[in-house]
């Protein structure tokens, strides 16, 4: 499929948030041919080649593409526990609550509720996320399926999960398909032992691969490896050799300044989520001391179960209003910041430089912003809007891979939406029913 933006306003975002006003945009395939000003946009037979024969060309009437959101930490098929359970802090919600529910899932439930969570990020501008959950082939189905981009992280536990299956997942996976790929990962230090996190650090090693875990994300977390390991989780993972090559954390809530020095040497990921630490009542990240670091910072919104909305406008906004209302400083934490943390970091962060910006030769992975709306006028700034206003009636059109997956309120991803609802909600009510 070959398409043609013109008449568009373009983010590129390969060197910051600024906008060409007179934009133009191709896409061959599932790449980007140009993105540019339309002025500048090669003629007949310029850059030794004709120009491809279009199978659409899109009128944007001045509206706005940039890349797409990603979604830097998320729990896809929780979707079944969106509402579920609210109001309790973390450690009850989870252990009286989706422990038990999540025990009467089936491996066949995970499709259909990650394809749920699939058309919620397309609403939202999400074009690829970070997903932890049980029955990662089945995530992975279900991301093909519908052409969505994925990059599925392990959950080694005490509970669910082995070395060697982590292994077998990292090589299966990988090979999957080219919208799907697999980094090592586990829960959390507090959930997995000694043995299998240095398993999973030789596993690391062999692989020369990142690690991804939740991380410092309550403060009774910290507080319980700090008596039974006498260092922070950080400093201990560290310790055991698990962040050699790279990786990170999600949520980095409480983070000792010995723990931001060795993000910040390593090179590691700090991915906030400040939806569902806020409604988890967790804390506030500290996310304007890692900006002053230099520590590389992502944004997810976490699983439906704990935030219930997988709203990345949702989340840039509290990304950015927390962090002011942490730091007493309204100018903690700016918008321009915050949208690269959401386009350009979560890609760089889930191992997607290939969708990082809009330029010639990156995957096609973009979003059309609708500016025809009272929240998107006047245009003084439309990186601000985004971030201050926006939402997720804005978003006209999102693209993965070079196939428009949502438009106008459609999806085409290969299933009727009210096939998928059904389903979801066929499997909630089959696993209540089963509880009693």
């Amino acid at each position: 499929m070959n398409t043609r933006f013109y008449n568009i306003k373009l983010m590129p975002m390969d060197k910051g948030t600024e906008v060409i006003p007179e934009g133009e945009l191709w896409v061959e395939g599932s790449r980007i041919l140009y993105a540019g000003p339309a002025s500048q946009a090669p003629g007949e037979g310029e850059q030794g080649r004709k120009p491809p024969i279009w199978d659409r060309e899109i009128d944007g009437r001045g509206n706005l593409v940039l890349p797409g959101f990603k979604n830097a930490h998320t729990h896809s098929a929780m979707t079944f526990l969106r509402s579920f359970a609210d109001d309790l802090p973390l450690s009850e919600w989870l252990e009286k609550q989706i422990f038990p529910m999540e025990a009467r899932l089936q491996e066949e439930d995970i499709y259909y509720l990650s394809k749920l969570a699939v058309m919620e990020y397309l609403t939202s501008g999400i074009t690829a996320n970070y997903d932890m959950y049980f029955y990662p082939h089945q995530i992975a189905r279900a991301s093909v399926d519908c052409g969505f981009r994925t990059v599925i992280g392990g959950t080694l536990n005490n509970f669910t999960s082995s070395l060697e299956q982590e292994e077998e997942n990292f090589v299966e996976l990988n090979r999957f398909h080219p919208l799907i790929r697999y980094q090592f990962g586990f829960h959390a230090e507090y959930t997995t032992d000694r043995r299998l996190l240095e398993g999973l650090a030789r596993l690391a090693g062999k692989y020369g691969a990142p690690v991804f875990c939740h991380n410092s994300e309550t403060q009774a977390e910290v507080e319980q490896c700090l008596e039974r390991n006498k260092a922070t989780p950080t400093v201990f993972l560290d310790s055991l050799g698990l962040f050699a090559h790279g990786g990170g954390g999600f949520h980095c809530v409480y983070m000792s300044r010995e723990d931001l020095d060795i993000f910040k040497k390593k090179g590691l990921w700090a991915v906030t989520n400040p939806g569902s630490n806020t409604k988890l009542a967790s804390g506030i990240a500290p996310v304007k001391k890692m900006l002053e670091m230099g520590i590389r910072l992502a944004i997810g919104t976490d699983g439906p179960a704990s935030n219930n909305c997988l709203d990345m406008f949702r989340e840039m906004f509290l990304t950015t209003g927390l962090a002011k209302l942490r730091e007493q400083d309204a100018g903690a934490v700016a918008a321009g910041k915050v949208l690269r943390m959401a386009c350009v970091g979560g890609a760089r962060a889930m191992g997607l430089a290939e969708c990082d910006s809009l330029a010639a030769g990156k995957l096609a992975d973009l979003i059309m912003i609708d500016l025809h709306q009272p929240n998107m006028q006047p245009e003084n700034n439309p990186g601000r809007n985004l971030v201050y206003s926006g939402s997720k009636q804005n978003v006209k059109l999102t693209m993965v891979d070079g196939r428009v997956l949502y438009e106008d309120g459609r999806f085409f991803i290969g299933e009727d939406p009210e096939h998928i609802y059904r389903k979801a909600n066929g499997i909630v009510e089959r696993i209540v029913t089963a509880q009693g």
